[in-house]
């Protein structure tokens, strides 16, 4: 009977590791990508920093102007000041794109999870110590082409070689074996487990679980209870229990950007042009994709004091790959009540607009 090997591979600070690799001089320097930290006042989230900037405390989703302070108080230090850098998904799209290619040349199942993560088969070689060959020789290959690092994790399903797959970062290698899984889920943090989120942990260290081996003590039906439908997949989670595939095929649910203002504004020239930015990215994304037509579009308004609306329209004939102006037209009808009392009757300043297309065909 063949064994199920499945491999989960991540890459390493993925954004900032490929600003690093394009830019020669930013080698070795804190790197922080997302958005303008504007000397402080800025108003948007880190998207990735690279390990020198996480040093410095810098993290994914962390205020930005939060960052730009931690990096301020670095400088004062003495130690290197941050590069701060816009995000740049076409850049990241063609690395994720040849990553991508290099893992089918060793695996004709793959899957894309994210931009910077992806799931791939290695039952075939019915053996531990070659799919770990098999994936050094891709970690290798990433390196020599891209100039960039992944860490991967192999292990009896999707599961366990997700959360191996961080344990040696970066550039990290970490085999769990069917017969060792309990041995390596046990200590680990709650937190581990996909599905528990920081509610979630805040609600099990109530009642004194703080650990995965903790999870053992209840039964099916107890968590359940405690957890609603969640429950049950935690339950089956913390025993290392994970028979879904890996798909060939990852679907795309929706193609979307947003973005926060520096300055809460509700000046309809500039709000247009921005999101003009956004949609004609948007659609640029879609046209690089497998698909011929989308059918709704949703546009997402956040005003000044936090309160968020979301507006969606579908289209039965939906719109093709050439329908700028269509598109452009609809985007902007979308906007507009946003703008004047239909849908703002305070007229309250907008601080973030985005755009997302869905229901592909």
């Amino acid at each position: 009977m063949s064994k199920r090997i499945i491999a989960h591979l991540d890459m390493d600070s993925f954004f900032a590791s490929v600003e690093e690799a394009n830019t020669p001089s930013f080698l070795g320097k804190p790197i922080v990508v997302g958005s303008d930290p504007d000397n402080g006042r800025g108003r948007g989230v880190v998207s990735t920093a690279n390990y020198r900037a996480r040093e410095y405390g810098i993290k994914s989703a962390l205020p930005i102007s939060i960052a730009w302070k931690l990096s301020e108080e670095a400088k004062k230090q003495g130690k290197e000041g941050a590069i701060f850098l816009p995000v740049d998904f076409t850049l990241y799209n063609k690395v994720s794109l040849n990553v991508s290619q290099i893992i089918l040349k060793y695996s004709s199942i793959v899957e894309q999870a994210s931009i910077d993560e992806f799931y791939f088969d290695l039952s075939f070689t019915n053996d531990f110590k070659k799919a770990q060959q098999i994936c050094e020789n891709i970690k290798q290959e990433i390196k020599e082409k891209e100039r960039v690092t992944c860490s991967i994790g192999i292990g009896p399903n999707r599961l366990i070689s997700k959360i191996s797959a961080g344990i040696k970062k970066p550039d990290g290698l970490f085999i769990v074996q069917p017969e060792d899984v309990k041995f390596f889920l046990d200590p680990l943090p709650i937190r581990e487990l996909p599905g528990i989120g920081p509610k979630t942990e805040v609600f099990l260290n109530k009642k004194e679980i703080y650990k995965i081996k903790d999870l053992l003590k209840y039964s099916k039906e107890q968590l359940r209870e405690m957890l609603g439908k969640n429950g049950e997949s935690i339950f089956n989670k913390a025993r290392g229990i994970d028979n879904s595939p890996v798909s060939q095929f990852h679907q795309v649910k929706s193609i979307g950007e947003q973005t926060t203002f520096n300055k809460n504004s509700l000046e309809p020239l500039f709000i247009h042009n921005t999101l003009k930015k956004l949609s004609d990215s948007v659609l640029e994304n879609f046209k690089k994709s497998e698909f011929s037509k989308f059918k709704t579009i949703t546009l997402t308004v956040r005003f000044a004091d936090f309160q968020t609306k979301t507006t969606s329209k579908s289209f039965k004939q939906g719109f093709t790959k050439e329908n700028n102006k269509k598109f452009d037209l609809e985007v902007l009808r979308l906007l507009l009540p946003y703008l004047d009392k239909r849908s703002n009757p305070q007229l309250k300043p907008l601080r973030l607009v985005g755009i997302r297309v869905d229901k592909f065909t």
